[in-house]
Order: C-alpha cells, then structure tokens, then sequence
C-alpha cells in the first residue's frame, strides 16, 4: 500500500531567530544541509506516493531547493498565504491527500520511528489517528500524554519539576476522514481543537517510540542537533 505524507513546514521559527535567519525553520542548516533532508532520508519512500509540504513563511525557498519531486517521489506544496495555526495548515493540506490514510510530520522535529511499526498500531485499532509518543526524563518544555493500554486517554498540559513522561512526539498516522471532522473555521489550533476533542471521543491510540528525538525549535536543541547529525 502507498500512501501520502504531509510535512508541516510553516513555521515563522520566532524561538529560532537568534541563530537561523532568512530560511523557514525547516530549511536551518543542519549537518551541512537542511534539516528537511534528515526528515526527507528517513522516510520510507518506497511505500510514498507523494510528500505533501505544508508550507508559509518564505516557502519559496524550500520550492527553489526541493523543486517537484524527493528521490523520485512527488512533492507537492500547500502554501499558507497568511498563518492558518497548525490545524489549518494540516486541512489545507489534507485536501490534496488521495490515500485513505497518510502520515503527518513536524518539520522541526526529528523522530527516528518504525514507520512499519506504527502503521500496524494504526491497522489494527481501527482509530481516527495514531500519534508516535516518546519517554522523556524532564520533559518540561512539553504537555504530557496519559495512556490506558495504547489508547490515549488524556492530554496533560507543561509540568515543571516533572521527572520523566510520554510527550507527543509531533508524527501522526490518521485516515483521510478526519478531514470532514475538524472545525470549518479557516485558522485553528491542531493540538487544541483537534486533538483536545479526537481524545474525549476515544479516536486516539499511542505508540511509543524508543528513537531519536531532536525538536529544533530553541537554539540549545538546535545546537545538540548539529552535535548530533555531525556524526
């Protein structure tokens, strides 16, 4: 089965602007390329039909660098013309999904997940989406997620001081249906208005991932990312 993915590449990367300027957060150079290349290699493109980048601010430089295709595979661009928050920029983008599922991805996160192995996880429950989470020791940056067996059962708002949780690792498994069950308002918050509400309605189900996590969104991460992906 092929399926399409869709890259979330719109950030103005505000938290970033000290060390990465001119380029979309995702294009910040990391390991002597952008860090879109990390994402983009690690993906199963083999089972791709196409990569779908959700893009906005200055996204002509991921068009003029990328072009229409990744190894072969298809890109395609959504272009925000004014910020429409994470929700809106993943419905936009989910109108030019023709799989029946398809898999959704931070650009500024770099999470090193069996793909395969989350794709049966979404298979066999049967839910709207599946979230790839990550065990985290002080994850005081991030909200927390609460499971009972794989299925998500709550969201937990920043906890400082908490010693260790499961935080949502920014990579989604979700059927195309979801699309005709988020809000109709052009500009919204994915995590909030969506997530918030798919969790009360038991649509979520979990999988943890034991892999290499690197959220570049603050320049301590970013700088650990270069450390990282200099090897």
């Amino acid at each position: 089965m092929k399926f399409d993915v869709i890259i979330l590449a719109g950030g103005l990367g505000t938290r970033l602007s000290s060390v990465v300027k001119d380029v979309p957060k995702p294009m910040a150079t990391v390991g002597d390329r952008p860090f879109m290349d990390h994402l983009l290699a690690n993906l199963p493109l083999g089972n791709i039909h196409k990569i779908i980048l959700a893009v906005g601010h200055k996204y002509e430089v991921i068009e003029d660098y990328y072009g229409d295709a990744y190894e072969n595979v298809k890109l395609e661009y959504s272009i925000e013309n004014e910020p429409l928050g994470t929700g809106g920029g993943i419905a936009k983008a989910l109108q030019l999904v023709e799989s029946e599922t398809c898999l959704i991805l931070n650009g500024d996160t770099y999470f090193d997940v069996n793909y395969e192995e989350l794709w049966q996880v979404h298979l066999e429950s049967g839910k709207l989406m599946t979230l790839a989470l990550k065990y985290m020791e002080n994850p005081d940056r991030y909200g927390t997620v609460l499971l009972e067996g794989s299925e998500i059962v709550k969201f937990q708002e920043k906890q400082v001081g908490l010693p260790f949780g499961i935080i949502n690792g920014g990579i989604y498994w979700v059927n195309k249906a979801l699309l005709e069950e988020m809000p109709k308002q052009k500009k919204f918050s994915f995590e909030s208005e969506v997530l918030e509400n798919k969790v009360t309605q038991n649509k979520l189900v979990g999988y943890i991932s034991q892999g290499l996590f690197i959220d570049i969104g603050i320049p301590e991460d970013y700088a650990r990312a270069q450390e990282i992906f200099a090897k």
